[in-house]
């Protein structure tokens, strides 16, 4: 039973947190992070840029190490990344899952900006339909980070597990703009660096009760 953001962390969203300055929810007070707020590369006009866009060229350290400790300071609130088994548990659409092949359908262009339909560049967040949680682009716009680490399937069941303890890549979950429909079901698994950034990957939130 958890909070799983309805949409994908937007650009908006992004820059009013990285370039907050003013009062905190405890009282304190904070400065912007630094004069531009995308750390690695700005957003491009080639794959999409404006508000509600979803933020993307942002590594796993940034947003661990930097956007959620502030987010969480601002708001007094506790966020973080999805574990890749509530990352799926949301995907397939949790206990009202009608078993899809992508998030919310059997029909890929109903519920996802994938290769074959986004003209090359992601798209405003909630423009396709949703699952059956009502979560936007969970099998396509761009891929999501998640806070576990890589590694193989445990041949023995279990409940929502978390990754390894340690490792060198963090699970990447969900497909994107430049994928074809096999890379965007909602079983596939893809990982990466964790200082890795692109235009095909950004991230959704999770808030604790």
């Amino acid at each position: 039973d958890f909070y799983i953001g309805k949409y994908e962390v937007t650009q908006q969203l992004w820059e009013y947190v990285m370039s907050y300055s003013g009062t905190c929810a405890d009282g304190s007070t904070m400065s912007a992070y630094a004069s531009d707020p995308w750390l690695g590369i700005n957003p491009s006009s080639s794959y999409g840029v404006g508000s509600y866009y979803p933020a993307y060229y942002v590594s796993w350290e940034d947003i661990v190490n930097i956007f959620i400790p502030r987010l969480n300071k601002i708001t007094g609130k506790t966020f973080r990344l999805p574990t890749e088994a509530e990352w799926e548990y949301a995907a397939r659409g949790g206990n009202k899952s009608q078993g899809y092949k992508y998030s919310g359908s059997n029909t890929i262009g109903d519920v996802a900006w994938y290769s074959s339909n986004s003209s090359s560049q992601t798209h405003e967040v909630g423009t396709k339909s949703p699952n059956e949680l009502g979560i936007y682009d969970m099998s396509g716009n761009v891929s999501e980070w998640c806070s576990d680490w890589y590694g193989s399937y445990s041949y023995n069941p279990q409940t929502n597990p978390e990754g390894p303890e340690n490792g060198n890549r963090k699970v990447v979950r969900g497909g994107c703009f430049t994928h074809d429909d096999s890379y965007c079901r909602v079983s596939d698994r893809n990982d990466a660096s964790p200082s890795w950034c692109d235009s095909g990957c950004g991230f959704r939130l999770v808030m604790e009760k």
